[in-house]
């Protein structure tokens, strides 16, 4: 009828649950919206401020962790682990170093390094010397049969000199270092005591990281390393003897004293395996040595520390471990 009104039309069931579905899709769409940029600025500042992408760093860390707690705990894969990172520290050196100027055989250095990891793991010191010998002989004597064979490769007397000279560095400073943790795998008991001082050297970096990252002030070496700081450093040896308390009473069932002693000397002698390799990448002008893994930077990256803690661990495993 005329002027009559139309009633209001209500929503079915169906309409008003439709209606409340897309509300409630909308406002989750926000929510995460707003969630990913917030954690995609937080990443920003990290980045910024370590210069790493640390959820890879993380990622690779715990897979790379994961695979050295087994082949360690099961001893003979350890061997291949061990050759693996050798290998790839090995020729990720060359490599810098042939970038640098310097003509090294990078996969001779590599074959030769590798192959001196079960020399050291079944026949201890004595193989892990004479291998790094015949290593460098091995290069050395491949470089002199370039200049000989090579016309390409000939170049001047000093040049040649620094040339083996830095293939015989590789195999000392990746090789015949990395050994001594094949020699204390290879032991009787010393895949333990492997695993006691990877996991205090590992938990240093993340004390360094940790404490400088929140507190570092004042540098530390900032000619050679400029993350490095004093804040740091003291962070890094507080985390180490705690680690070392812990393993050395629970895992290596030693008195807690042993510890502390090895929670310093390890942390000593980690942070300056951390600023010799950032002398050397200085040297050579790389930030990084490669960029195989990704918020690390390179497998020697990441063997920096671990590198001259090898001879220390053996040494403190003779002094005690073996008398034990």
């Amino acid at each position: 009828m005329p002027g009559s009104e139309v009633p209001p039309k209500h929503p079915t069931p169906r309409e008003d649950f439709e209606a409340r579905a897309a509300a409630t899709r909308h406002e989750i769409e926000t929510r995460a919206q707003e969630a990913r940029a917030q954690f995609d600025a937080t990443q920003e500042k990290i980045r910024a401020r370590t210069g790493r992408n640390l959820l890879a760093a993380i990622g690779i860390g715990v897979v790379l962790g994961a695979m050295f707690v087994a082949s360690v705990i099961f001893k003979w894969p350890f061997i291949i682990f061990g050759a693996g990172l050798v290998g790839f520290a090995v020729f990720e050196l060359a490599t810098a170093l042939r970038q640098a100027g310097r003509d090294v055989p990078r996969v001779v250095s590599t074959v030769v390094a590798v192959a001196v990891v079960p020399a050291a793991f079944f026949f201890h010191v004595q193989g892990l010397w004479l291998g790094t010998l015949a290593a460098v002989f091995v290069v050395t004597l491949w470089r002199l049969a370039e200049l000989a064979f090579r016309p390409s490769h000939r170049t001047g007397a000093k040049a040649v000199f620094l040339d083996l000279g830095a293939g015989a560095l590789i195999q000392v400073y990746v090789t015949f270092m990395a050994g001594f943790y094949l020699v204390l795998t290879g032991s009787d008991g010393g895949e333990w005591w492997t695993l006691a001082s990877i996991v205090i050297v590992v938990v240093t970096d993340i004390g360094a990281y940790a404490t400088g990252l929140r507190f570092g002030r004042h540098k530390m070496a900032p000619n050679i390393s400029p993350g490095k700081t004093w804040e740091g450093f003291a962070g890094s040896i507080v985390f180490a003897v705690v680690a070392g308390i812990l393993l050395s009473i629970l895992m290596l069932h030693q008195q807690w004293w042993l510890g502390v002693v090895m929670g310093v000397l390890l942390a000593l002698v980690g942070t300056t395996g951390d600023l010799m390799e950032s002398l050397i990448k200085r040297d050579i002008g790389v930030k990084d040595i490669s960029t195989w893994l990704p918020g690390h930077g390179g497998f020697l990256d990441r063997l920096d520390s671990i590198l001259p803690s090898a001879a220390v661990a053996y040494s403190i495993f003779l002094v005690v471990g073996a008398a034990s």
